[in-house]
């Protein structure tokens, strides 16, 4: 079991969004110590990897909490998780596609005005008295 401290070390999400997350039911069933303290298991650290991912590849916290819904469901929402997998895949691959045709942008444009600096420094070069 984790402390909240500990999953906040582990996840990089502050203590005050793992709470938000607990209570926009995001992560569900989280135990308590004894002393009402939050008690992380590792199925626990697996869902909020899981939640990281889809929240870092653009999926919406509503989608994601859709999501887990399902997932609490049981086995007769496979297809429906399974869909809605494939269909944030898509939208991730097209992202990718995007962000890989502005890095060829700025990486064209960074060896354009590289050249034009070198161009330019050797010209000063040139000027300078020796």
């Amino acid at each position: 079991m984790y402390s909240i401290q500990e999953i906040s070390q582990k996840t990089g999400l502050s203590a005050h969004t793992l709470r938000y997350y607990e209570k926009e039911g995001l992560i569900k069933g989280v135990e308590r110590s004894e002393g009402g303290f939050r008690q992380y298991s590792e199925e626990d650290l697996e869902a909020l990897g899981l939640i990281c991912c889809l929240k870092n590849t653009g999926m919406s916290l509503k989608e994601i909490a859709r999501f887990v819904d399902l997932t609490h469901q049981g086995e007769q929402t496979l297809r429906e998780r399974v869909d809605m997998l494939r269909a944030h895949r898509e939208r991730v691959i097209g992202r990718m596609n995007e962000m890989r045709t502005h890095l060829d942008k700025v990486t064209w444009k960074l060896n354009f005005f590289t050249e034009k600096l070198k161009d330019y420094e050797d010209r000063q070069d040139g000027a300078l008295p020796r």
